[in-house]
């Protein structure tokens, strides 16, 4: 009888220790909803990132274990997203997408002692204002952007009617105010500002409003789905106004939208780490798999890849040791080699000018 009980004893403790310890991560942001496809990308990045780590061994003899969360680009989702995380004993988030995400869930995963790096929120509030010192970002900031996109248009477009339209988002209503703000330094003088409803299929009325006032330079501040159909709609019109906007629009969805009226769209990103040819060879195994590493697929990749070396530098996943770590390195990824500054915003290029054309985006020649 006694040797049964210990044999059950024995047996209960072996199905309730795991074969190998595990260290739970997680990305999250858009998996369903209209920006599902940046949400994608980020899946991809993520996994493709544990993948490789898990068969180079782990981080110090641990394996990683990844978790997905989908917050819809929904402030208040994203918070759910971010307790439901803490509850699954997540140490690290590489997210989430949206600035409107990521903001209100930073305020969880600083209070649970969560590590987040954002691969795509650009909101200049997201580390500004950030709740503790463990939140980052790989990607670039809005008021960066605009800088960039602001004297742009002033340069080459000095003798058009510029408007600027945004969709009152955290993200897109940010970008579209930096952006005018740095026009409006540079000398320029708007046609017209003014905000749309995100989610919307006929923006006929805005289109004619800027057909009416002769606008030649349509500067959207927003996402991909809503300036398509705008790209769209004002062709259909007849006119020929040039389409210019930010990050959101590295997605193929976006020709999907608008086909050869998508044709001479510019629009602010990073520079493109699949041309880094240090990142050649995950670019091909991305492909290899049929999965295109465009937009945020190699920045989600970055996230993970930093703080992986955080922790193997800290000896363990203690946030302390990781966010200090990740203060005082320099690591080289995906994007090539990056550190953070004081405030959790990364140490790389700014932003160039890209072009909508063919099907792709490429850099502006």
């Amino acid at each position: 009888m006694k040797k049964a009980l210990l044999a059950g004893v024995a047996l209960g403790f072996a199905f309730s220790t795991p074969a190998f310890a595990e260290i739970v991560i997680a990305t999250a942001g858009p998996m369903t909803g209209q920006y599902a496809s940046f949400g994608q990308q980020m899946k991809a990045g993520a996994e493709q990132a544990v993948e490789d780590i898990n068969a180079a061994g782990g981080i110090n003899g641990e394996m990683l274990k990844l978790e997905i969360g989908d917050d819809a680009c929904d402030p208040k989702q994203a918070v759910a997203v971010a307790n439901q995380m803490a509850g699954s004993g997540v140490v690290f988030m590489a997210g989430h997408f949206c600035s409107g995400s990521s903001i209100p869930a930073s305020a969880i995963y600083a209070e649970e002692g969560i590590v987040q790096i954002s691969p795509a929120s650009t909101n200049p509030k997201f580390t500004d204002e950030r709740p503790g010192p463990g939140t980052f970002r790989v990607c670039g900031r809005d008021d960066q952007q605009g800088a960039v996109a602001g004297k742009f248009l002033v340069d080459n477009f000095a003798d058009k009617k510029v408007a600027f339209v945004h969709d009152k988002t955290a993200y897109g209503k940010g970008l579209a105010d930096a952006t005018m703000a740095a026009y409006e330094a540079a000398g320029g003088k708007p046609a017209m500002y003014e905000a749309y409803t995100a989610g919307e299929k006929d923006y006929t009325a805005l289109v004619s409003k800027l057909k009416s006032e002769g606008v030649g330079v349509l500067y959207v501040g927003g996402y991909h789905t809503e300036a398509g159909l705008m790209a769209r709609q004002m062709r259909e019109q007849g006119m020929d106004t040039v389409l210019v906007s930010g990050d959101a629009l590295v997605t193929d969805e976006y020709w999907a939208i608008t086909g050869e009226a998508g044709a001479g769209t510019l629009m602010t990103f990073s520079p493109d780490p699949r041309k880094n040819p240090d990142a050649a060879p995950l670019v091909e195994k991305f492909r290899a798999k049929g999965v295109e590493p465009e937009g945020y697929v190699l920045y989600t990749y970055a996230a993970v890849q930093a703080w992986a070396d955080a922790v193997k530098a800290a000896g363990g996943t203690g946030y302390d040791e990781v966010v200090k770590a990740l203060d005082a390195g320099t690591f080289k990824t995906v994007l090539g080699e990056l550190s953070f500054d004081d405030k959790g915003d990364v140490t790389l290029p700014g932003y160039v000018f890209y072009e909508w054309k063919n099907g792709t985006y490429d850099y502006l020649q």
